[in-house]
């Protein structure tokens, strides 16, 4: 299942491996590592910020996922599973269902 994972990272953390000639390398390495499908970097509310687009195949992947940058950064980290134009497309009939099961 493809989700995205946002990657909002401590400044403190960021500065230091600024500093340290290390951010650019750390945050390509984690990133290598889940092998996305796209990878944009951004700002959230000041925050260096990464969005990472993969594919995960079981639940028990969350950790070897996530602790990365909750080590490396000690970032605040979310998972949102996310879908593109065809899965919406196979979804249609589920959407159709529920808005007659539950519409006003």
């Amino acid at each position: 299942m493809r989700f995205m994972l946002k990657a909002i990272l401590d400044t403190e953390k960021a500065n230091t491996a600024a500093k340290a000639g290390t951010l650019g390398k750390t945050i390509q390495g984690i990133v290598a590592e889940l092998k996305p499908e796209a990878a944009y970097f951004m700002d959230e509310h000041g925050k260096r910020t990464g969005l990472i687009f993969f594919e995960m195949r079981d639940a028990s992947q969350i950790p070897s996922i996530a602790e990365p940058w909750f080590m490396a950064f000690n970032a605040h980290v979310e998972l949102h599973p996310v879908m593109i134009g065809e899965d919406l497309a196979k979804a249609g009939p589920g959407i159709e269902q529920a808005a007659r099961k539950y519409g006003a």
